[in-house]
């Protein structure tokens, strides 16, 4: 069986890569399966410190494969009951994520997009919410689209299932940056430098607290002292300091 999802580690850095072209990348279930593998091995590996998610071929990922659901004998054996779990594990993962968007995404592919921490796309990338012109819904991926998007264009957009380009995107919330097609995988280099300056345990603690929000004072205190005083806050501290790279941080490119 071909591999389609393609894994690596160089430099703390864990890639996956897409790799389905001749159906554009679309959510089979064996991508699938293979891409949740991979990212289970990228979050056990201790070396890891930033996943990157991107693709072969022209297209980041066309959706759901339609094949396979159109094979499907009931609703429990579409593909897209494997979709929450993928999501969900992108979204929880500890360890920073980014994705590395060079072109097309349509539908469960923007929903891979919305569960990253970082997304970053090229100008000639393109995105649509296509479920309606099919007559389904985009429910699944609403989990982690909607909190990105702005609520006007939300409704526009997975009402109307127009494309619309990477700036948009940005614009609307869905993109962090967009750049050149040339300057993509340099700005994914300059995103992943940034966030290896972070301590693991204080990202893995950051990405809880964006997750689950609260206006406790009392519990977010006792966070903050807590990671004050753990061996990451101490080091980060005298390394300030000491005017030195704490012991986390990548040598300097």
């Amino acid at each position: 069986m071909t591999e389609l999802v393609h894994s690596s580690v160089t430099a703390g850095v864990a890639t996956l890569t897409l790799d389905s072209q001749p159906n554009r990348n679309a959510l089979s279930p064996q991508l699938m399966s293979e891409l949740a593998a991979g990212l289970a091995a990228a979050v056990a590996d201790n070396a890891v410190r930033v996943i990157v998610l991107t693709h072969a071929g022209r297209v980041f990922c066309s959706g759901a494969d339609l094949k396979a659901t159109a094979a499907a004998t009931g609703a429990g054996d579409m593909p897209i009951a494997s979709v929450p779990t993928l999501l969900t594990a992108l979204a929880e993962s500890p360890k920073p994520v980014v994705a590395r968007v060079g072109g097309p995404a349509r539908a469960g592919g923007i929903g891979l997009i919305a569960a990253c921490d970082v997304a970053l796309a090229g100008r000639s990338a393109s995105f649509a919410f296509t479920e309606v012109r099919l007559g389904v819904v985009p429910a699944v991926i609403s989990v982690p689209v909607l909190p990105m998007l702005a609520p006007r264009a939300a409704r526009e957009l997975f009402l109307t299932g127009e494309v619309f380009d990477a700036t948009r995107a940005a614009e609307i919330g869905l993109i962090t940056r967009v750049v050149d097609d040339a300057e993509l995988d340099a700005e994914v280099s300059r995103y992943v430098d940034m966030l290896t300056l972070g301590a693991p345990g204080a990202l893995a603690a950051t990405k809880d607290l964006l997750a689950h929000p609260t206006q406790d004072y009392g519990a977010l205190s006792a966070l903050s002292a807590e990671r004050f005083a753990s061996p990451e806050g101490r080091e980060g501290v005298a390394a300030f300091a000491e005017k030195r790279r704490p012991s986390w941080a990548r040598p300097a490119p």
